[in-house]
């Protein structure tokens, strides 16, 4: 089922002509000089949670910053990183845990850009059962996908309490959490909520970030040798990405990137992408925190070193990992996108 793989797909291990143009932040290239082409892989199926690099294709921002970006889209049989480690893609959509694999396993690719400020993980309960906390399902059985277990469970096992003997398997369906009223399962604030209310639930949804979980979603991942030998090109992605998201998060002439979503995923429709871009805009998952400030993507070193030195002492990682080679803040930051 889709919603089976689109759970699990954080988790995966997980060109052209150049312009003669000095690069600046923000700048525009005219039309009529040759474009970069680039290819950007995203992790799922097309959804509004990819809404903003929809949007600066579909607005032309991409174009006006001189590049040409195919958007690849993800889905169950794609690894991401595996297309980028193989030199597939350009840029790919990634996740904090990805940027440190490849320290772990001392490849050169990189972090330059974090979308979500927020992991969009929540667990998810029924309204007036009492379970008011993260701290109420302790002991209490919870459904955690494979992912799940290696990612943000030690997280919640150090920070609540809880215990691998809570762990039930996911079905990758509302079905049972429908059925217990005492259910607690996993999900996307932008998605799983949805289905359980279409199905007649009242969830409550409690958004892992908010309890301390400082996993960068949805970032973008390139090759160290990109960011050496294109730099400029590499500066005016993440920038003409910056202004897509903040224009799509913004609802402005989105129409566009909405039917383009719609046209490669048959299975979004208007009423999905409505209810995830105000979930995600009423939780702050692209725009809060240091993205308020610096401008959406906005990356700091002292978060990264806060997630790696939590997920070290979690044993997610081998401590004395060199995790400042994950990232890099030359890109990001620069307030684009905050006018």
């Amino acid at each position: 089922m889709r919603t089976r793989y689109r759970m699990e797909r954080r988790a995966l291990l997980t060109g052209g002509t150049a312009l003669a143009l000095t690069a600046v932040a923000g700048a525009r290239v005219p039309l009529a000089q040759t474009l970069d082409k680039v290819s950007f892989q995203t992790n799922w199926r097309a959804q509004a949670e990819h809404g903003g690099y929809y949007q600066a294709v579909a607005a032309g921002i991409y174009r006006r910053h001189g590049i040409e970006c195919e958007i690849r889209m993800g889905g169950p049989q794609q690894n991401p990183a595996q297309l980028l480690l193989a030199g597939r893609v350009d840029f790919i959509m990634s996740n904090g845990f990805q940027a440190l694999n490849y320290v772990r396993e001392g490849l050169p690719f990189l972090t330059v850009g974090a979308i979500m400020q927020k992991d969009p993980q929540v667990l998810m309960t029924h309204e007036g059962n009492g379970i008011n906390s993260f701290e109420d399902m302790k002991g209490r059985p919870i459904l955690i996908g494979a992912s799940g277990r290696v990612t943000y469970w030690p997280f919640l096992k150090a920070k609540f309490g809880f215990t691998d003997e809570q762990i039930r398997p996911y079905t990758f369906n509302v079905g049972p959490f429908l059925a217990d009223r005492m259910a607690i399962q996993q999900g996307f604030i932008s998605s799983e909520p949805f289905a359980a209310q279409q199905a007649g639930a009242r969830p409550r949804v409690f958004l892992i970030a908010d309890a301390g979980y400082q996993n960068y979603q949805t970032t973008i991942d390139v090759s160290q040798r990109m960011v050496n030998e294109k730099k400029d090109l590499v500066q005016r992605f993440v920038n003409a990405t910056i202004e897509g998201w903040s224009a799509y998060m913004k609802g402005q002439d989105v129409a566009g990137a909405n039917a383009a979503i719609k046209r490669d995923n048959p299975e979004m429709d208007d009423a999905k992408i409505a209810y995830a871009v105000q979930v995600m805009n009423q939780a702050g998952i692209v725009a809060s925190g240091d993205a308020l400030t610096m401008g959406i993507g906005a990356m700091t070193e002292a978060r990264w070193k806060s997630f790696y030195e939590g997920m070290r002492d979690v044993g997610r990682y081998p401590a004395g990992l060199d995790y400042a080679k994950a990232y890099s803040l030359e890109f990001v930051n620069k307030r684009v996108g905050l006018a």
